[in-house]
């Protein structure tokens, strides 16, 4: 917002004072917000390594997807270097979807990066950029770290969003990759507890790439066996799907909910994942929950958006 020039200096004194009764006019018009999870796959826009740069129309795909979404909040995982999130948000902006509130990761993994994108104030933010574990008596790290927020949507209501992507599949000399997504969920897990154990009602959202099916060990770990529990939100297309197409209540919905492609195999998989906390679960709009599905999808990413709605209230 810009201001006139006055010679007695009465807009700049009110400058501050104009600034936040329009947040406050914002934060009290929230009553419900969208939440949205992307891998990207390899934003760069210059190669890193073995990582490729992102074709031009790849990118302009991955802002074709985010606007069609419109997400108040985004946790992005695979972005390269800031120049890469500065040209993804300027695309954005320039077609009237803002972020005016940015929390950036770095963790060991110096190609990628965990990025929170949010239309709301960001009241606190923590990144878990040091993140070690013991495995066959060898130090690891979390090798792209993980990223805390706690987002103010409106004067009475606020959520903390963990921003996570765990070790891939591909197979690394020194330890098995599943035992190191395993741990990494491990450790995942122990900041979730401390903040439930802090505050039982925390609304708590985890969404990311967490590289694994549900039944697998690293997402049965995040769920927890024990209180406290956590929700898979588990979205799904929007393709008219209204029948639970099984005879048995237990039984999942045969519905689509894959989120990962994978070339190599020509497999199909839900790897990415929007996780609450009871707390923030009882607030979840299902009708505002779903895996993006559009023409074209893997231009833009070998995943695809995964998007939930909430009511800005504690229920």
């Amino acid at each position: 917002m810009t201001f006139p020039e006055e010679r007695d200096g009465y807009t700049q004194r009110m400058k501050p004072i104009l600034v936040l009764l329009i947040t406050a006019g914002a934060l009290a018009a929230a009553d419900t917000f969208t939440v949205a999870t992307f891998n990207v796959e390899n934003y760069f826009l210059r190669s890193f390594g073995t990582r490729k740069a992102k074709p031009v129309a790849s990118r302009a795909k991955v802002v074709e997807a985010i606007l069609k979404i419109e997400p108040d909040v985004l946790a992005l995982q695979e972005i390269g270097r800031r120049a890469a999130l500065d040209e993804l948000m300027a695309g954005l902006k320039a077609k009237g979807l803002n972020y005016p509130h940015v929390e950036w990761v770095q963790g060991p993994d110096l190609a990628i990066h965990l990025v929170v994108l949010s239309r709301f104030p960001i009241e606190s933010h923590k990144a878990h950029s040091k993140v070690e574990y013991l495995l066959d008596r060898q130090r690891f790290q979390v090798s792209r770290g993980f990223g805390e927020v706690t987002i103010r949507v409106n004067a009475n209501y606020k959520f903390t969003l963990l921003n996570a992507h765990l070790k891939s599949k591909r197979p690394v000399p020194r330890a098995s990759q599943s035992e190191m997504r395993l741990n990494e969920a491990r450790e995942l897990r122990r900041i979730i507890e401390a903040r439930l154990r802090a505050d039982p009602k925390a609304n708590i959202l985890v969404a990311g790439d967490l590289n694994d099916s549900p039944n697998q060990p690293p997402i049965r770990t995040l769920l927890g066996g024990k209180a406290p529990k956590l929700v898979d939100l588990r979205p799904f297309e929007r393709n008219g799907d209204r029948a639970l197409n099984s005879q048995s209540t237990k039984s999942i919905p045969r519905r689509v909910a894959w989120t990962s492609f994978y070339s190599k195999e020509d497999s199909y998989s839900r790897f990415d994942y929007l996780i609450a906390s009871p707390g923030m679960n009882r607030e979840l709009r299902r009708a505002g929950m779903y895996v993006q599905a559009m023409a074209d999808w893997g231009l833009a990413s070998d995943h695809r958006p995964v998007v939930a709605s909430f009511f800005a209230e504690d229920k």
